[in-house]
């Protein structure tokens, strides 16, 4: 899939492997995984039923209130703007590149689905990254069911 402005990503599935340290270490996402029963060997089954999905600039996709996904402006100065230093450093590399080439391949944040609930799971950066440039990013979207 395609999100399009004067610039242009890419978005891939990505790979839930790469994604461990979001579920065992993430202190803010324990509560979730809890609620719903995920395990990882759960997760890792259904990642594969996921799917690219748009996802404009909101708490909400598809009707649905997503966890932890940092919409606002606000949001954005507060969590990555003004992060350590290491935090911000692979957006500033992102957003270098996309400047200088006018496009990039990333892969899809993912979003968890339970029930009528959301998580994302991870990839705030290139969410953020397409929102501030004025893009919709898809989003990996996991169905749990």
């Amino acid at each position: 899939m395609l999100s399009t402005s004067a610039h242009s990503i890419s978005w891939v599935k990505p790979d839930m492997t790469e994604e461990e340290w979001e579920f065992f270490r993430h202190p803010d996402k324990q509560d979730y995984y809890r609620r719903h029963g995920i395990d990882w060997g759960r997760l890792l089954a259904a990642s594969d039923r996921g799917r690219l999905a748009p996802y404009p600039r909101s708490d909400r996709l598809l009707g649905m209130p997503v966890t932890l996904s940092y919409d606002s402006y606000e949001d954005y100065a507060r969590y990555l703007a003004r992060a350590k230093r290491g935090y911000r450093r692979s957006y500033a590399k992102m957003e270098e590149q996309l400047q200088r080439t006018g496009t990039l391949a990333l892969k899809a944040p993912i979003i968890l689905q339970c029930e009528n609930e959301a998580l994302l799971f991870s990839g705030y950066r290139r969410l953020c990254l397409a929102w501030n440039y004025g893009m919709v990013p898809f989003v990996w979207l996991v169905p749990l069911t």
